[in-house]
């Protein structure tokens, strides 16, 4: 009796009125029973719809119908209501079949991934992971430390003043020697940017991020956060490409299509663009500001303020249907060494695959265009812009490297704060408006690949002049309370 009863599982009345309505309508023989192709119809099953639409020919019309109407009165796919309720199904079934003799007792790695969840224990975890993981490590480690050594003394030292001899003493042509040694030349400027700022940066985030990945917190995260999540239209599943783009928003960008419903991968699209940092943007900020932890902090309230905002109410503009969030939670456990250092190795690899040729390309761009004069033009419509937002003019280079690669501006920020261009209240407005700026044009290529040209133009227009208005009116507010930074 209990097997029958498990064997076919009772749902709500809207979908078993619609299943008994769709199996009258389904005339032809199929393998499967009536009520399972039914089902199966429901989920959008895209094999099942071809069968059906070929057996039933003039019939299916009346078959689609109903699924539509079914599908409307529902406010998430079908396929999670009916996934939901036939996991209450075998919850009710593995109660009735077994029973406790003893309450099995809890141990630590049950308590902690309790505690992970929590709402209050929940949060002061994922603080203590960000400081630990990303500050210190990435940050201060990674960023400080590890750019420190190889950009003054690896390459500062040892490598750019050698190519520089190499390139004098066998190219006599002062523009060619500045194609490799020069202001943006393929090695002073591309290399240098790539291994001795970059890669530290984003190296010690892939650790962090495996060591993360494969202790099983990520799905812990997922739950503690959709109820936040949900109040600008999306829900846990979306701190996967969230997660992802504190790595690379270009490759998250990617990942939104894993996302349930449309409207949930273009607010994911949208918030990656405007306010999730890369891990070498992120770096080089918390190189930069970590001597303030003042403006350490202005800048995570204000890009956090701007996230959560620009979320709630774009989820409010934004037609489509409001997600649901189910996760499966898997055991926790202490990260393999082996799984940790694969996945590191695999993510570098792709590093010098994908991102080491953007910024030699980058390099022998910005040299075309600096020697065609276009650069300098670009620079002058810059400045006024800069200027306005209580920045130096020469900060406008970085803003223009960052539209070329989202890190190759983080760096260039890095170089004006080095040289003492950007201190104090400047130097946190550059870096709040740089975070808030337009995608990088490999980050905006994957956006129009992945949401369409419209929708990608449509997230670029408003970004562009959006993050230069956050950066003036924080420049004024700071300015008017006399914050000293």
């Amino acid at each position: 009796m209990l097997a029958a009863r498990a064997a076919k599982t009772k749902y709500d009345d809207l979908i078993e009125d619609a299943l008994t309505k769709m199996e009258a309508l389904l005339k032809s023989r199929y393998l499967l029973s009536k009520r399972a192709l039914a089902l199966l119809l429901l989920q959008g099953d895209p094999e099942i719809e071809e069968e059906v639409i070929e057996r039933e020919g003039e019939g299916y019309p009346a078959v689609e119908q109903l699924v539509a109407q079914t599908r409307a009165e529902y406010g998430q796919p079908l396929r999670q209501v009916i996934t939901v309720e036939r996991q209450r199904e075998v919850k009710r079934i593995v109660a009735i079949a077994s029973a406790a003799t003893m309450r099995p007792r809890q141990g630590f790695a049950e308590t902690l991934s309790r505690l992970m969840m929590h709402p209050i224990t929940g949060i002061l975890i994922l603080l203590a992971v960000l400081y630990v993981g990303l500050y210190q490590f990435v940050g201060v480690f990674g960023a400080g430390i590890g750019v420190g050594f190889l950009e003054e003394k690896v390459f500062g030292e040892w490598i750019n003043p050698w190519f520089g001899d190499v390139v004098a003493r066998f190219i006599p042509w002062k523009v060619l020697q500045d194609l490799f040694v020069g202001d943006y030349g393929v090695v002073t400027l591309g290399l240098t940017y790539a291994i001795a700022i970059i890669l530290p940066i984003v190296g010690t985030f892939f650790i962090a991020f495996s060591i993360i990945e494969d202790s099983g917190y990520l799905p812990r995260l997922a739950l503690l956060i959709d109820r936040m999540f949900k109040r600008i239209g999306l829900s846990g599943r979306a701190v996967i490409p969230m997660t992802l783009g504190f790595g690379c928003d270009t490759m998250a960008t990617v990942v939104t299509r894993t996302q349930e419903t449309r409207r949930e991968r273009v607010l994911t699209t949208l918030l990656l663009a405007l306010a999730i940092p890369c891990s070498a943007q992120l770096g080089v900020i918390f190189a930069i500001l970590a001597g303030s932890q003042m403006s350490l902090l202005i800048w995570a309230a204000v890009v956090g303020l701007v996230l959560v905002g620009v979320g709630y109410l774009a989820a409010k503009v934004i037609p489509g249907e409001r997600p649901a969030f189910y996760m499966e939670v898997p055991p926790l456990r202490l990260p393999k060494l082996s799984n940790v250092l694969t996945k590191t190795v695999s993510r570098m690899q792709w590093y010098f695959g994908e991102v080491m040729p953007i910024f030699i390309l980058a390099s022998l761009l910005l040299w075309l265009l600096d020697l065609s004069g276009v650069f300098s033009f670009i620079l002058r419509g810059l400045e006024p812009l800069v200027q306005v937002i209580g920045l130096p003019p020469e900060s406008a280079v970085a803003f223009l490297y960052g539209f070329f690669r989202r890190d190759f501006g983080a760096a260039g920020l890095y170089d004006l704060h080095t040289s003492g261009v950007l201190a104090g209240i400047p130097l946190v407005v550059a870096a709040v408006t740089l975070t808030l700026f337009v995608p990088c044009i490999a980050q905006f290529v994957v956006m129009i690949r992945e949401r369409g040209a419209k929708t990608a133009l449509r997230i670029g227009l408003f970004i562009f002049p959006f993050a230069f208005l956050v950066g003036l009116v924080l420049n004024r507010i700071l300015i008017a309370l006399r914050v000293s930074l």
